[in-house]
């Protein structure tokens, strides 16, 4: 088996980030970023933009890249998660996928609810921290 390749969107408005609590799927209850899985010939920040539509329906802008965790799942799962910051354009969140996500809140990066799913837990293993650049 090869791994998968995720992308993983930290949404900024407010000095905040937009979390939502998995529902339904591996590591439920655990806090996330709006992401998904990168398809076939897309590009990373198309399918962030892509993927915060379809999960929470609002508009994002300037993406990029700013890490990459690999991470090894408890149910045998190999993802590399490539996360990317961008800037809240316009919308509301909504929950557009009640069946994976419990719904969607913004909440200050020193004070992200837990637990967090394991990207986001290595993610911060690295001292990553979008509002220190």
């Amino acid at each position: 088996m090869k791994p998968d390749v995720g992308v993983g969107v930290i949404v900024l408005k407010d000095k905040k980030v937009l979390v939502g609590k998995r529902k339904g799927i591996f590591e439920a209850c655990t806090w996330q970023f709006p992401g998904g899985h990168l398809e076939f010939m897309e590009s990373i920040e198309d399918c962030a933009r892509r993927e915060v539509f379809e999960e929470a329906g609002i508009k994002i802008k300037n993406p990029k890249v700013v890490a990459i965790t690999n991470n090894f799942f408890e149910n045998k799962e190999h993802v590399v998660v490539l996360f990317v910051l961008a800037e809240h354009d316009f919308g509301e969140p909504k929950n557009l996928e009640p069946d994976k996500c419990e719904g969607w809140q913004w909440c200050e990066w020193d004070k992200l609810p837990q637990p967090l799913f394991l990207p986001v837990e290595n993610l911060l293993k690295q001292g990553y921290n979008p509002f220190s650049a």
